[in-house]
């Protein structure tokens, strides 16, 4: 069982610390494993939203290993895809999805985001598609990450609206995100990372009966102190997380570094 360093509460937001992102990632896995098996115990199905991203990866691990869940009882989806890139580019999201959870475990559905399209009303449609799947029944869990400008999913800065009418939308990509992707090692260079993408707004994933958000590594230190001690504006959309009823934030000692030296987290 992995070690928590700390265990606090920021605002409603539960904030959890750990030496390093292999415990973050083991520890987030049993949390949402447990919660699978309450839910399925007391529904039919459950319904999950995956994040697509390095930041992701133990936990995955650590998911695809667990026993005792029926997983063809669970529908999955993800949160955002690049908008123009061919169905068969290795950094699609849903590629990456695939290979690291979608093809390891036998889910019952699984909804792929498939922006295949260069021409904003063909991604529209698509958006409104993803959307209507998505609002068939609630949502259960969200499993994601924030970014090192603070977004969550592809509500960027310029671009997050915590009030946003929509599910799912057509977003432009900010340079700070843009840059994130090649850091990540996804692109090759910041000119091949596409300028727009698909996601689900703010208020769609709030609305998610729980939220997991695993965040590990040195470069998300300023993102998440932000997270925590911000004001809860869209300058920074991770700080919404502070609002729901039902959100645990998972950290590595470099992640949470900025958070302490602040006072945010206790030493």
């Amino acid at each position: 069982m992995s070690q928590v360093l700390e265990s606090t509460n920021v605002d409603r937001l539960r904030v959890r610390v750990f030496d390093d992102r292999q415990q973050l990632g083991a520890a987030a896995a049993e949390a949402v494993i447990a919660e699978l098996r309450s839910t399925l115990a007391g529904q039919d199905r459950v319904r999950m939203v995956f994040a697509a991203a390095p930041s992701q990866s133990e936990f995955l691990d650590a998911l695809v290993e667990a026993e005792g869940i029926d997983w063809s009882r669970v529908t999955a989806f993800h949160m955002d895809e690049y908008i123009g890139l061919p169905l068969d580019a290795p950094q699609r999201f849903g590629r990456w999805l695939a290979e690291h959870i979608f093809d390891r475990l036998p889910f019952g559905e699984v909804h792929v985001l498939a922006a295949d399209t260069e021409a904003t009303e063909g991604a529209e449609a698509i958006a409104d598609a993803y959307a209507a799947a998505l609002a068939e029944a609630p949502i259960d869990l969200v499993c994601m990450g924030i970014g090192v400008n603070g977004h969550i999913a592809f509500n960027d800065p310029p671009v997050a609206d915590f009030d946003d009418p929509r599910a799912v939308k057509v977003a432009e990509l900010d340079d700070v995100c843009r840059q994130q992707q090649v850091d990540d090692g996804l692109f090759a260079s910041f000119d091949d990372v596409p300028e727009r993408a698909l996601t689900l707004t703010v208020p769609r994933l709030l609305d998610a009966k729980s939220l997991h958000c695993m965040v590990p590594g040195a470069a998300k230190a300023p993102a998440v102190a932000n997270t925590l001690a911000g004001a809860i504006d869209e300058s920074c959309p991770a700080t919404a997380l502070r609002t729901h009823d039902n959100c645990t934030v998972y950290l590595d000692s470099a992640s949470a570094a900025d958070a302490i030296a602040a006072g945010t987290l206790p030493a």
